[in-house]
């Protein structure tokens, strides 16, 4: 079974926020850290070269595949700012995503354009659903 491509690395959490080019992502990235490490408690690590990651967990699917990912993460991108929350409830989701403000969701990820576009105390009852129930729809976690 192969591994997957992006894997915990020792590259700088806040030089990589700093190489962000757009000012205003750089800004809502840093806002972003300070939240997601207020609320999990962990020190943030990058995985490759754009995704900053907290909390570790080993998933296993049901056809074998298994590896390490984070619990909660996100990564300040060109076009919008991904947020990894994949332990956030889905029961709870739809109620949270109804209060959360101008969004997009896809596979395992909340898109955001800037923080200013949301209300910021649903994304930290996001981060805090996620990080608590930090799985990746495992039978093990």
């Amino acid at each position: 079974m192969a591994e997957n491509k992006t894997q915990k690395t020792n590259q700088s959490v806040e030089d990589f926020i700093n190489s962000v080019d757009h000012e205003g992502k750089r800004k809502d990235g840093f806002q972003i850290l300070e939240m997601m490490k207020t609320i999990t408690k962990e020190e943030p690590r990058m995985w490759g070269a754009s995704i900053i990651g907290f909390g570790d967990v080993r998933y296993k699917y049901a056809s074998g595949r298994e590896g390490d990912w984070f619990k909660v993460g996100f990564s300040p991108r060109k076009a919008k700012i991904s947020l990894y929350l994949m332990g956030c409830d889905v029961s709870k989701a739809d109620e949270m995503l109804g209060r959360l403000g101008k969004h997009k969701t896809g596979k395992g990820c909340l898109y955001i354009n800037k923080l200013a576009d949301i209300d910021k105390e649903v994304l930290k009852e996001m981060i805090k659903e996620g990080y608590e129930n930090g799985h990746i729809g495992t039978e093990e976690h």
